[in-house]
C-alpha cells in the first residue's frame, strides 16, 4: 500500500454525513468562539480554581478545540507551540520524548492528569507519547517550581492534562487518516443526569511510521489502542468521581520493538462542612509497563499516590489549604541492580492564599520525608498586583528539589556496539536536586484587541545531576555513571502578544534562556538559547483556518567542550475545520507543511535522530 494518504474510505464517510440535515440535530455545536468569552479557570498553580489572569506566575492553557483539531496528535506536539518548552522526539509517531521547560532537566518536569503522577520512578520523566488526550478538556502548563503544591520533580514546572465531567448527554465518532498509512478513531458517550455523570472514550490508532535516524531506511510502525472511563456524583455539599483510564500497544523503535502498557485510577471525594471549610480527597494509582525483546529493556513501575486536605476560609478573600500527602514508588527493570526498588516519600504542606480588589497573594511551605534521603523543606511566596485597569504586574520565588531515579541511583548495563565496550553503572551516593528560582512579570492590556506579557526568570539548581562518560580508547571501552554537579543556571524570559479582533487571532510568543554548569562553564545540553512560536487565523462556530509556526535556534548536543551543535530549524502546521451542521465536523490538518527533517538528538558518530517529517490528514466528527 502506498504510503501516501488514501482518501477513499474517509471520502465516502464525508459524502455520508453531508445528506444529514441540520434539523436532525439534538443540540448545537459548541465550539470556536462559542466559548471564547468564557474565563479560563486553572487549577494547577494553587491545587484549586483560579481566574488565569489572577495567577503570580506564568501559566498558558491549551483548551479543548486545539486539542481536538487532530486527534493523531499527541501531547509532544502540542506543547510544541509553548515557547519556553523545548521538546525533544527521537523520531516520529511514539518515539522517545523529552520535554524542557525554562532550560531545566526533562526529569525535572511533572506530569499529572487530574492531579495523579503521571512520572515513573524509573527514570523520573513520562511516556509522554503514550498519554491518552481523548478525555482532556484541557492542559495547563506552569512554568516554574512547584515543589510546595506537589513534592518532587517539579523543579521546571508542571504539566497538567485536566479532564472535566460532562455538561450534556451526547454519542460522537471522530476519525483522521493521513499519510504513512495512520489514521487514528476515537468514539465517546456521556450520560448527565440528576448529578450523576458518565463519561467513556475508546480510541485506537496505527501508523506505519518514519525512519527513525538519518541513516536509517526502516520505519518505526506504531499501534496504540486504549479507553477511559469516568463516573462521578456532584451535589452542594459533597461530591465524588471515579476514573479508569489505559492504554496499551507495540511501538517500534531503531534495532527493536516493545509492548508498552500504562493504567491510572484516579477517586476523588469532597465534603463541605460549611461554606467555609472544606475536605477533599484523592487516592490514584498509575502503573506503566515495557516489555521488549532485549530483557535489559523490561520495566514494570507503580505508584500510589494519597493525598487529604483541608480548605477553610477564615475571611470572604483568604483560604489556607492544609493537608498531607503519601507518594510510594515501586520499580522492577532487569537493568537496575536487584531488580526491584521502593522509592517513597510523604509530605506534608501548607498554603494561604488572598485574592481581593487586584490583589492576589499565595504562600507556601512543604516539608517532604523521603524514606532514602531524609526531610526536605521548600517554600514558595508569590504576588500578583493590579497597579492599573489594564496593567498587572507579579514576581514569585521558590525552592524546590528532585530526589535521584531508580536508574541513576542502581542502573547497571554492558553491551557491545561496534567494537566498543559501553558500561554504565547508576551512583547510589547521589544527593537530590534542589532549586531556587526567581521571577518577574507583566501582563498588559492594550487597545484594538491587543494584550501583552513578559516575564524574566532565573533558576539555581544545586546538585544538578548529570550523565557523563569516558572513553579508553587503548582498551576501546566507555564508561558512563551519573554525578551531582555542584552548580547549574538557567536565565531568562519569555514575551508575548495576543490580538483578537472578531473572527481573527493571533498569538505570537518568544523565549530566549541561556544554561550554564557553573563547574564547567559550557552550556547544558538540548537547550536552544531562541524560540519563536505564532499562531494566527479566522475561527467562528461554522469555519476556522489557522496557521502555526515553531522557530528554534541551534543547541549543544552534549554539555562539554568539544560539543556538536544541533541546527536549528522551522516548521510550519496548517489546521481547517468545517461545521458542516450540528451532527457533523470535517477537518484537516498538514503538520510540518514543508516536510522539514532536523535532528533532534545524537545517535552516535555522524548519526543522528530525526524528526517524523510532514503528516497530512483528514478527518470527520459525527456527534449526536
Amino acid at each position: 500500500m502506498s504510503t501516501l494518504f488514501q482518501p477513499t474510505a474517509l471520502v465516502g464517510a464525508i459524502a455520508i454525513a453531508m445528506g444529514f440535515s441540520t434539523v436532525t440535530s439534538a443540540q448545537a455545536n459548541t465550539d470556536s468562539s462559542v466559548n471564547a468569552s468564557l474565563e479560563t479557570l486553572v487549577v494547577t498553580a494553587t491545587r484549586s480554581e483560579q481566574k488565569i489572569e489572577n495567577v503570580p506566575a506564568r501559566i498558558s492553557v491549551i483548551d479543548q478545540k486545539t486539542i481536538e483539531q487532530s486527534p493523531i496528535s499527541d501531547l509532544s506536539h502540542l506543547l510544541q507551540r509553548e515557547a519556553a518548552l523545548n521538546i525533544v522526539q527521537t523520531g516520529g509517531i511514539g518515539q522517545q520524548t523529552s520535554a524542557f521547560i525554562r532550560g531545566t532537566n526533562s526529569a525535572h518536569v511533572l506530569f499529572l492528569k487530574d492531579g495523579a503522577s503521571l512520572n515513573t520512578a524509573l527514570d523520573g520523566g513520562a511516556s509522554i507519547p503514550y498519554i491518552d488526550l481523548s478525555d482532556a478538556a484541557q492542559i495547563e502548563i506552569l512554568k516554574g517550581p512547584a515543589s510546595v503544591q506537589y513534592g518532587t520533580d517539579a523543579i521546571g514546572g508542571v504539566i497538567n492534562v485536566r479532564t472535566a465531567p460532562p455538561k450534556k448527554q451526547q454519542l460522537f465518532v471522530t476519525g483522521e487518516m493521513g499519510e504513512n498509512n495512520t489514521y487514528k478513531t476515537v468514539t465517546g458517550a456521556d450520560l448527565v443526569q440528576d448529578g450523576f455523570y458518565a463519561q467513556v472514550r475508546g480510541q485506537r490508532m496505527e501508523s506505519d511510521g518514519t525512519p527513525v535516524t538519518n541513516k536509517d531506511k526502516n520505519r518505526a510502525s506504531y499501534d496504540q489502542k486504549g479507553y477511559s472511563t469516568k463516573v462521578g456524583y456532584e451535589q452542594d455539599q459533597y461530591g465524588a468521581s471515579a476514573s479508569l483510564s489505559e492504554n496499551k500497544g507495540t511501538n517500534v523503535y531503531y534495532g527493536g520493538s516493545h509492548d508498552f502498557f500504562n493504567r491510572l485510577i484516579n477517586v476523588n471525594g469532597r465534603y463541605d462542612f460549611s461554606s467555609n471549610l472544606s475536605l477533599n480527597t484523592r487516592y490514584s494509582n498509575f502503573k506503566d509497563e515495557l516489555t521488549g525483546k532485549s530483557y535489559l529493556s523490561y520495566f514494570n513501575t507503580e505508584r500510589n499516590e494519597g493525598d487529604v486536605n483541608l480548605r477553610w476560609k477564615p475571611t470572604e478573600h483568604q483560604n489556607i489549604l492544609v493537608g498531607t500527602s503519601i507518594n510510594n514508588a515501586d520499580v522492577e527493570s532487569l537493568s537496575i541492580i536487584g531488580k526491584t526498588k521502593s522509592l517513597d516519600s510523604t509530605g506534608y504542606y501548607l498554603q494561604h492564599q488572598y485574592d481581593n480588589d487586584g490583589i492576589h497573594t499565595q504562600a507556601g511551605v512543604r516539608v517532604e520525608d523521603n524514606d532514602q534521603f531524609g526531610t526536605h523543606t521548600v517554600g514558595q511566596l508569590a504576588g500578583r498586583i493590579q497597579i492599573a485597569p489594564l496593567t498587572s504586574i507579579y514576581a514569585n520565588i521558590g525552592t524546590a528539589f528532585k530526589a535521584p531515579t531508580g536508574n541513576q541511583l542502581y542502573y547497571v548495563d554492558s553491551s557491545e556496539w561496534y567494537g566498543t565496550t559501553y558500561i554504565t553503572v547508576g551512583n547510589p551516593n547521589l544527593k537530590p536536586e534542589e532549586s531556587l528560582s526567581y521571577e518577574l512579570g507583566i501582563d498588559q492590556e492594550l487597545a484594538y484587541g491587543l494584550s501583552a506579557y513578559a516575564s524574566i526568570y532565573q533558576t539555581k539548581v544545586k546538585n544538578l545531576i548529570e550523565y557523563i562518560s569516558v572513553f579508553d580508547a587503548v582498551n576501546n571501552i566507555s564508561a558512563a555513571t551519573y554525578i551531582n554537579t555542584s552548580k547549574a543556571k538557567m536565565t531568562g524570559g519569555e514575551a508575548g502578544l495576543k490580538w483578537k479582533q472578531d473572527d481573527l487571532f493571533l498569538s505570537s510568543e518568544y523565549a530566549y534562556v541561556k544554561t550554564e554548569n557553573e563547574n564547567t562553564g559550557y552550556e547544558l545540553a538540548r537547550r536552544p538559547h531562541h524560540t519563536l512560536t505564532l499562531t494566527t487565523g479566522l475561527e467562528n462556530s461554522v469555519y476556522g483556518i489557522s496557521a502555526s509556526v515553531v522557530a528554534k535556534s541551534t543547541s549543544k548536543i552534549s554539555s562539554s567542550a568539544t560539543s556538536k551543535e544541533l541546527p536549528g530549524y522551522a516548521t510550519v502546521d496548517l489546521n481547517a475545520y468545517w461545521n458542516v451542521n450540528p451532527n457533523v465536523k470535517l477537518f484537516t490538518n498538514i503538520r510540518n507543511m514543508s516536510d522539514v527533517k532536523f535532528k533532534t538528538a545524537s545517535y552516535g558518530v555522524d548519526e543522528y535522530y530525526i524528526n517524523g517529517g510532514r503528516l497530512a490528514s483528514a478527518g470527520v466528527t459525527f456527534r449526536y
